[in-house]
């Protein structure tokens, strides 16, 4: 059997630093928004301060799980902790849908007794968050790229840097046309990309918690790179999915033409080079049979091309 498993190493290491800045920026911006929204009267505002705390407890979540997950593996717990980034990035998730469905609650009384806001405060400290939230953005860009959980943390400031702008509008529309709606109505429109963010998170979390195949990956064209390997007639009983982000895994059993030791170990080691260079699948556990063998019994290789 070839058994290539190396979790040690793989923990994320990334993302950490850029989590604490985040989460100081939010919980300041969080702050004057609730002073602000309360002044202002503005429930876009005060939606705004609501959906910055729920992102620093997202923020503070991603944090936790990347500690959890950097603990080595246990004989209880083979794949180490990388499952607790999953974890927070759906509750992450979970908690976004929360937030929108009360954003839309909210709404829906203001447009049934549009209140007075003052707009021009409204505008002020919805800037100031707006300029707070792009250099959240700035600093989770690059990590979530291959982080669902930092990824998670991201879609939270991107909500905020929206809500921000659709608050900026809509105190722009209330000071020139004294449309008070505008603020419910734009308070919507924030709800709207929330809730798109969210159940995206949502449905790559539960995917991996499922062990779906990933998103880029094709098992067909994961069947087709196997085969193409000499030595190589068949391919069945095939796994892929994701342990956490970034770290695909794949089992299969395969039938071989009946050679060597030797050369079956070869064989492994040219199909887990293809994996990991075609698809990033480096954890793979490839069982190896032929057809010569008596009925009933498989030959096992390992990836050194030791018989086991």
């Amino acid at each position: 059997m070839g058994d290539k498993h190396n979790h040690k190493g793989h923990v994320p290491s990334v993302g950490s630093r850029q989590l604490k800045i985040a989460l100081a920026i939010v919980l300041a911006i969080m702050a004057l928004e609730i002073v602000g929204g309360i002044l202002s009267n503005s429930l876009a505002l005060l939606g705004d301060a609501g959906h910055m705390f729920v992102d620093a407890l997202a923020l503070g979540l991603s944090l936790f799980a990347i500690t959890i997950a950097r603990r080595p593996a246990t004989r209880t717990k083979t794949y180490g902790y990388h499952r607790a980034e999953i974890m927070a990035a759906l509750a992450n998730g979970t908690t976004l849908v929360l937030v929108s469905v009360y954003i839309f609650y909210e709404a829906y009384h203001r447009f049934l007794n549009p209140p007075v806001v003052h707009a021009p405060l409204m505008i002020v400290v919805a800037m100031v968050g707006l300029v707070a939230n792009l250099a959240g953005i700035l600093l989770l860009r690059g990590a979530s790229r291959g982080n669902l959980n930092i990824r998670a943390a991201f879609w939270h400031i991107v909500g905020d840097t929206i809500s921000s702008v659709g608050v900026i509008v809509a105190g722009v529309i209330i000071s020139v046309t004294g449309w008070a709606i505008a603020d419910p109505l734009i308070a919507v429109f924030i709800g709207c990309i929330i809730l798109w963010g969210a159940v995206r998170l949502v449905s790559e979390s539960v995917n991996i918690l499922l062990e779906a195949v990933p998103g880029h990956i094709r098992l067909d064209k994961v069947v087709q790179v196997i085969k193409k390997v000499s030595g190589v007639e068949d391919v069945h009983d095939i796994h892929v999915w994701t342990i956490t982000s970034g770290m695909h895994a794949l089992s299969a059993h395969l039938v071989i033409e009946d050679q060597t030791v030797s050369r079956s170990g070869e064989i492994v080691r040219a199909i887990n080079h293809d994996l990991a260079e075609h698809f990033n699948i480096r954890h793979t556990t490839l069982q190896l049979e032929c057809r010569s063998c008596p009925t009933g019994f498989i030959c096992e290789v390992d990836q050194s091309g030791d018989k086991l």
